[in-house]
């Protein structure tokens, strides 16, 4: 730059430097202590982590929709499948991506041999067959 005159506001300066390090929250619940809101922010990052889940872990891909039914619908079937990941992952233990990437490689096929039905399938190793048994019990912790 040239012919500028450069300058510092001082008292922004100032201003900044005395809230450095001070974090506001802002909250519609009046009836709840100070503690309470702060303790709800943070553990947002639980709710941040599901909505980062990746896409790509559930080969999913964007859908836009237009229609509020629509709408709905879908962030139905998201809020679904992030209860239904947050479960897998408190009784098994493992995140979702590791979950889903385990037991991708583990198919079921059904043949159609004439009047016979063959199943095959490839054995399950015994961390897997624990974890399925983990979440097929009810009662599992």
């Amino acid at each position: 730059m040239t012919g500028e005159t450069k300058s510092i506001d001082r008292d922004l300066e100032a201003k900044a430097r005395a809230l450095a390090g001070w974090k506001g929250y802002t909250t519609n619940l009046t009836d709840q202590t100070p503690e309470f809101v702060i303790g709800a922010y943070h553990h947002l990052w639980r709710i941040e982590k599901s909505f980062r889940m990746s896409k790509h872990d559930l080969q999913a891909r964007p859908i836009y929709h237009h229609k509020r039914q629509s709408i709905e619908a879908h962030l139905t079937i998201v809020f679904a499948a992030m209860a239904l990941t947050h479960w897998i992952e408190h009784r098994t233990g493992w995140s979702i991506r590791q979950f889903v990437r385990t037991l991708r490689r583990y198919r079921t096929v059904q043949i159609q041999a004439g009047t016979q039905t063959l199943t095959a399938a490839d054995p399950l190793p015994t961390d897997i067959a624990e974890i399925l048994a983990r979440l097929g019990s009810l009662n599992a912790r």
